[in-house]
């Protein structure tokens, strides 16, 4: 997971740049989860649409990489001083957190021999750790060589998809959230992974500190005062993290999104992270 953006590091302070498959539950006839069905009562499309999706990774990628092209991402590869070693790829994968690892385990499945599979000794021992023992410049060279191989852009999709935004989205749908109560989920993922760890707040604390303060659209509650109680749970989170301060992914981007109503995600989309203004015109 990445903990800072990288066109944001400031010396100590920069903001922190990153379930089980459950059948979606439906209410009765005359109690539709809000978040769930269109305003026609026809199914509303899940973040899992290719649009929302693409909507999805636009938006994190704003608080990521300050851009909305995600998909020059795949090359990005630094140490940004979070202690979590190298910091790279589409969603943030980090040598000292293992995901960064899974990628490069399974490009070397897809693509034996390829010029980062000699690394893997390396990544293993260096897992939980900021070291860059067996890596440096090699490796950081190998990475963004590998970047132009649609195998190793197919592995850093497919860890994103297996870690992330899956278990997200299943859990969001479990909850009876709609694509932009899916999508607060899987940005929570992306920048504090599913459980706690030393200094962090994970995704589950969030959700049952949320599911306290407030019932869910699948219980019945109301999805707005549900997702402002995730969203409170989320700052509680950030800033109890030291690499964390700045709170604007949450405050001037997902509640605006919540406060002016748009559970599905529906654009026009406007937002600021870290002081810089995006929009989404599109679909």
């Amino acid at each position: 997971m990445k903990v800072i953006p990288r066109s944001r590091l400031a010396p100590a302070t920069a903001p922190f740049i990153a379930l089980v498959t459950v059948a979606a539950l439906l209410a009765g006839c005359s109690g539709r989860s809000p978040g769930r069905f269109s305003g026609n009562g026809s199914p509303a499309a899940g973040l899992d649409d290719p649009a929302k999706k693409e909507i999805a990774m636009q938006l994190v990628s704003s608080a990521e990489n300050s851009t909305l092209d995600w998909k020059a991402q795949y090359k990005y590869i630094e140490d940004i001083g979070d202690g979590r070693g190298y910091t790279a790829g589409i969603i943030g994968f980090c040598s000292g957190t293992g995901d960064m690892l899974r990628v490069v385990e399974r490009y070397a499945s897809a693509r034996p021999g390829n010029p980062l599979e000699r690394f893997l000794p390396a990544l293993r021992a260096v897992k939980g750790s900021d070291s860059h023992d067996g890596l440096r410049r090699p490796f950081t060279d190998a990475w963004v060589e590998a970047a132009a191989d649609p195998a190793f852009r197919s592995a850093q999709d497919a860890e994103r998809d297996s870690s992330y935004f899956d278990p997200a989205v299943e859990q969001g749908k479990d909850d009876g959230l709609g694509a932009l109560g899916q999508f607060i989920y899987y940005d929570a993922y992306v920048m504090h992974g599913a459980a706690d760890s030393d200094g962090t707040v994970g995704f589950r604390t969030m959700r049952r500190e949320a599911l306290d303060a407030a019932e869910p659209p699948s219980r019945g509650g109301d999805e707005v005062t549900y997702l402002n109680a995730f969203l409170d749970a989320r700052v509680t989170a950030i800033r109890k993290e030291p690499s964390h301060s700045d709170t604007s992914r949450v405050e001037t981007a997902q509640r605006v999104f919540v406060r002016e109503g748009r559970l599905q995600l529906e654009t026009p989309l406007e937002w600021k992270v870290y002081g810089d203004s995006y929009r989404i015109d599109g679909p």
